[in-house]
């Protein structure tokens, strides 16, 4: 059987794009600022995080929400080998580790 779509590398993301990562929620009870901006980060490249972030913030949204293990996104993505950058922008966003 044929896939359906290939797998798009390097997609340009428009704002609009970006922005929709606010509609975002959950289905199991998990905070939705953290769901929606651990979706952001695990989705996006530092460039689009960034503007997301933004976006978020503008919306008065939670940067420093926490998943059901008490763990911020800064804290998650702060253990990991690719998220410095990541972990920078939410570090300038007001994150704290939790």
């Amino acid at each position: 059987m044929k896939k359906d779509k290939e797998k798009v590398i390097d997609e340009v993301w428009t704002e609009d794009h970006v922005r929709s990562f606010l509609r975002v929620r959950p289905h199991d009870g998990t905070d939705e600022n953290f769901y929606m901006l651990l979706k952001a980060y695990q989705s996006m490249r530092v460039s689009d995080f960034e503007l997301f972030v933004g976006f978020f913030c503008t919306a008065q949204r939670d940067i420093n929400a926490t998943g059901k293990d008490g763990r911020t996104v800064l804290d998650i993505v702060a253990t990991h080998r690719h998220g410095a950058d990541y972990a920078d922008i939410l570090r300038s966003a007001g994150a704290q580790s939790g």
